[in-house]
């Protein structure tokens, strides 16, 4: 397969003018250099397509990151205490970047490989990650197989809390959902997060907000939502994404920006909505085990769009800066996007392309 560009021929060739100069990053970049093609492609697979063996080693897998002892430093992340929060305290980092602008798709793709990667290499995954599709199961999300709270799923609802309350703002209320309390059952039963909770009102944040970093154990909490996800995630809305023109259309669908009606969804927000306060934090929601498997979706939508027309495979619209001001800067493809002890920087356009070089990987 011929590729779109060859970004690790400067990595290669940087090996002759310096080694010193070579990270371990880079060093890794060089054993990666591949032509794609159909019999080296990893294939991403829906939940429900996977065998039971095969869901419960990638459980495993998650919770194998869970007992892994974490990269960043304890005395600068009090609230990180294992190799799974490295990943969350990273979404934390660089939120007001890498949402509702033009960083979103890109800086999300490499951030799902890191993790397919870090699963792989660290915690003996053998498989390549999975997806949420949401329209399968978006009239009643109890009974997929990723929340149906057996042994070989994503475990499922919180215990009921009466104390939840609907969601209201702009034109549409979302209604409480099902549960609201600790996940008692399945493989992420008694589960503690560390980080969070954030505010909502992100349109106030120009830098990272309190807490922070800060160190605050509870209970991994869930409220699965028929309301929002069969509103938000179904089959027509997703029709409508893939239908979409260009990249600004596109953003539309995904998040509803640079046009937001007020409060609608775009199918982005609405995953995180379906499931509950821990998915509903912008900062800290990869400390639900779905986070992958939501974005591996949208990874999914846009790789399918992108491939649909060959115009809009490098297309990227607005800024670096969440919700686009106007001194924000542009994104472009040779931009730097940042991933924190995870990986060296990345370009934008090092990214675009999902069967090309590092990542090579493909969807059902």
């Amino acid at each position: 397969m011929v590729g779109f560009y060859r970004f690790f021929l400067v990595v290669v060739l940087g090996v002759f003018v310096s080694a010193a100069d070579i990270s371990l990053f880079d060093i890794f970049d060089i054993s990666l250099a591949k032509q794609c093609e159909e019999h080296n492609t990893a294939v991403r697979k829906e939940w429900g397509e996977l065998k039971r063996a095969e869901r419960i080693n990638y459980t495993n897998a998650v919770l194998c990151m869970q007992r892994q002892p974490q990269h960043l430093p304890r005395e600068e992340y009090p609230g990180v205490q294992n190799r799974f929060d490295d990943f969350v305290a990273t979404h934390i980092n660089y939120t007001l970047n890498v949402h509702l602008s033009g960083l979103f798709l890109p800086w999300h793709r490499h951030f799902l490989w890191l993790w397919e990667r870090a699963l792989r290499e660290e915690c003996g995954y053998t498989g390549y990650l999975p997806y949420w599709n949401w329209p399968l199961w978006s009239e009643n999300l109890k009974v997929s197989p990723l929340f149906d709270c057996s042994d070989s799923s994503l475990s499922g609802d919180g215990e009921y809390n009466s104390e939840e309350e609907s969601i209201s703002g702009g034109a549409v209320t979302i209604p409480r959902g099902s549960g609201g309390g600790c996940v008692r059952c399945g493989p992420f039963k008694d589960m503690k997060i560390h980080m969070g909770p954030f505010d909502r009102n992100i349109a106030s944040f120009t830098e990272l907000p309190a807490p922070g970093f800060d160190y605050n154990p509870r209970c991994f909490n869930r409220s699965l939502n028929n309301f929002v996800s069969s509103n938000y995630d179904n089959e027509t809305i997703v029709d409508r994404l893939l239908a979409a023109s260009n990249i600004s259309d596109f953003q539309l669908v995904m998040d509803y920006w640079p046009a937001r009606p007020g409060g609608v969804l775009g199918v982005h927000g609405g995953g995180h909505f379906s499931l509950g306060a821990t998915l509903q934090d912008l900062f800290t929601s990869p400390q639900d085990p779905a986070f992958m498997l939501h974005h591996g979706m949208i990874d999914r939508l846009w790789s399918i769009w992108q491939a649909k027309d060959e115009d809009n495979r490098f297309a990227v619209n607005g800024t670096n800066r969440i919700l686009n001001p106007p001194n924000a800067t542009i994104v472009t493809l040779g931009m730097e996007m940042e991933f924190g002890v995870l990986d060296r920087s990345r370009s934008v356009g090092e990214v675009m392309d999902p069967t090309e070089d590092r990542y090579c990987y493909s969807y059902t």
